[in-house]
């Protein structure tokens, strides 16, 4: 597959050796940090392809990651090679499948560690409430676009699902007992500053992901009192821009648990303290599942969760919905590969 013009690449790749900072005490990258790489690159190549064409100018914004799992844990001193490709476009959205591989600079050892698929939409530097139209790529295939069709159409259907989340709201609770969904609950509150965005003044969706990783390694961190790291995450869906000078806070909370798996449920909230016309309201949301290690990095037993009440228990049988789905098109494929 090419991109319309010869001048613009439909593929890119960008690399960065991971740093202490980049990881966990027990040296494993945060999740957050190779899904903020992710979008990095996923915003470069969207952002290019956008203005490939003449017209009136854009930049690409995040608005969902399908779910993502991470295969392999990366570690400090590896190298990140991030690789990244426009797969579809629709007229006003992209399609950017990314690949992050692992390489020990040592022994020369490349590993898989994370695939996923990203959606942006071209918004107007003019104006950023505008979305632009997206110049088409040429499929060296018909069935390309076709398959891209029915990928475009299920997200579009998912997101509009998710919605009828965006009024729930996580409440402290005093003196909550070990186990149980309101212990390990945390929240974090964030300033959005000139670093965290683009140069036209909305939060980069990197960035967005980091934080929402973060909250979500507290909550698991919590829970089980052992290292933990990031297995796989659902589908994250960008409901609205976040600007330059919002306080945003990041929920996150206990949904369900497996024998070494827990599912969190992360939800971010933007408050525009500066504009007494906009009230708080839902900016993305997304389920992250953690699994817990041993010190020589071995899967762990979880403590199970104990849920009161009656939206806890709901929320618990949902959990196991999307668990046992998953394993099941675990094992689906496992059968098909064998």
């Amino acid at each position: 597959m090419s991109g319309p013009a010869a001048e613009t690449p439909s593929a890119i790749q960008i690399c960065r050796i991971m740093r202490p900072d980049d990881a966990n005490v027990a040296g494993n990258v945060h999740g957050g940090t190779v899904l903020k790489m992710i979008e990095e690159a996923g915003a470069i190549i969207s952002t290019r392809h956008c203005n490939s064409q003449n017209g009136e100018r854009c930049v690409a914004a995040l608005a969902r990651v399908e779910r993502t799992d991470f295969l392999s844990p990366m570690c400090i001193g590896e190298v990140a090679h991030v690789s990244a490709e426009i797969t579809y476009t629709s007229k006003h959205s992209v399609e950017v499948q990314v690949h992050v591989m692992s390489e020990n600079i040592l022994t020369g050892t490349k590993k898989l560690t994370n695939k996923a698929t990203l959606w942006y939409v071209p918004l107007s530097l003019k104006n950023v409430d505008k979305v632009l139209e997206v110049p088409p790529v040429v499929y060296s295939r018909q069935e390309q676009e076709e398959e891209g069709r029915k990928r475009y159409e299920a997200q579009k259907l998912e997101r509009m699902e998710t919605k009828w989340r965006n009024g729930d709201i996580i409440q402290p609770v005093l003196n909550p007992e070990p186990n149980t969904v309101s212990y390990s609950q945390s929240s974090l509150i964030h300033l959005v500053g000139p670093s965290d965005c683009t140069l036209h003044g909305f939060v980069h969706g990197g960035v967005t992901m980091k934080l929402m990783d973060e909250v979500a390694g507290i909550v698991a961190a919590r829970h089980c009192k052992t290292n933990i790291v990031t297995a796989s995450v659902d589908a994250i869906n960008f409901h609205d821009k976040i600007r330059k000078g919002c306080v945003i806070t990041i929920s996150g909370r206990m949904t369900f648990t497996s024998n070494k798996s827990m599912e969190i449920e992360v939800l971010v909230d933007a408050d525009p303290v500066v504009n007494n016309f906009v009230k708080r309201y839902r900016a993305a949301s997304a389920f992250f599942t953690y699994v817990s290690l041993s010190p020589e990095g071995k899967s762990l037993p979880v403590p199970q969760l104990v849920p009161e009440t009656e939206d806890e228990k709901k929320r618990f049988e949902e959990g196991k919905g999307r668990y046992l789905q998953m394993k099941a098109k675990r094992q689906g494929q496992a059968e098909t590969q064998a």
